[in-house]
């Protein structure tokens, strides 16, 4: 497999599993983090250098597999205030609790 596809790949899957936060603070920072880290690799072109990056890259995403498990599995079930559904409800006065 090419360096270009095997990066590819390993972005996708470093999205797909940031995805798999329960918490969204978590799960917006592996998705930026992953965004920005291959944006600077971009540039490089040295074989090693690539080869070093993607090897990097596997281990991370091993880490980020665990600690995505270990959330799921110990994490907090309250949701932050992002997740909440606080959309307008059209004719619930507001601070009516009964709708």
């Amino acid at each position: 497999m090419s360096a270009g596809v095997e990066a590819r790949a390993l972005f996708r899957a470093f999205l797909r599993e940031g995805r798999r936060f329960p918490n969204y603070n978590i799960r917006e920072y592996i998705q930026r983090r992953a965004k920005e880290g291959f944006q600077e690799a971009a540039s490089i072109t040295d074989i090693t250098a690539v080869d070093a990056l993607l090897q990097s890259g596997r281990q991370e995403l091993e880490v980020v597999k665990r600690q995505s498990l270990v959330y799921r599995l110990y994490g907090r079930k309250v949701k932050n205030v992002l997740e909440l559904d606080l959309a307008f409800k059209p004719g619930v006065k507001p601070g009516d609790m009964s709708a």
